[in-house]
């Protein structure tokens, strides 16, 4: 009961943690990608957008203290994570269950090699790693995995604060 007292008398607070821990989030898999070399398949992709758009939609809520404000954004910020959530499911039951011959994403040299460029530009922008991969895990999940949990974690933080926010318990 003191962990939900803490999320929901501070909304603005709760809500600026929320944008940072997505600030967060992003620069983790910045490092993975130009540090590690982990390729970013479009699934992964998707899921950066859906994290850019918590963070703004989180961090615009917390700006200013007046309810329409802060719940409004809060909204959005919770459409987003569950967006968010909805594709790292996705991800994580194509990595347990993968296809026989597809994936969703090609290599940077074969869209080069086999692509005009006006097309391979866009291509690369939406990623090039396979989903079904799993390239990296943590305590046994993989980055699907936690980026499901972590989506799922800030829709449900989001929902008390729109439920609960600012009233004295």
């Amino acid at each position: 009961m003191q962990v939900l007292n803490w999320i929901t008398t501070a909304p603005r607070r709760t809500l600026a943690l929320i944008a940072a821990a997505c600030v967060g989030l992003l620069a983790f898999g910045m490092y993975l990608q130009h540090v590690e070399g982990l390729e970013p398949c479009p699934m992964c992709i998707v899921q950066r957008y859906a994290l850019v758009l918590v963070a703004i939609f989180t961090g615009l809520a917390s700006l200013r203290g007046s309810a329409g404000w802060w719940k409004s954004f809060s909204v959005l910020g919770m459409l987003a994570a569950g967006f968010g959530a909805f594709v790292a499911a996705r991800q994580s039951w194509l990595q347990w269950n993968p296809p026989e011959f597809a994936s969703c994403g090609r290599d940077f040299y074969g869209m080069i090699e086999n692509y005009p460029i006006s097309r391979a530009i866009p291509m690369i922008f939406r990623g090039s790693g396979d989903c079904t991969a799993v390239d990296w895990t943590f305590l046994g999940g993989t980055i699907a995995n936690w980026s499901f949990l972590w989506f799922a974690g800030f829709a449900i933080v989001l929902l008390m604060l729109l439920f609960k926010g600012g009233q004295r318990t």
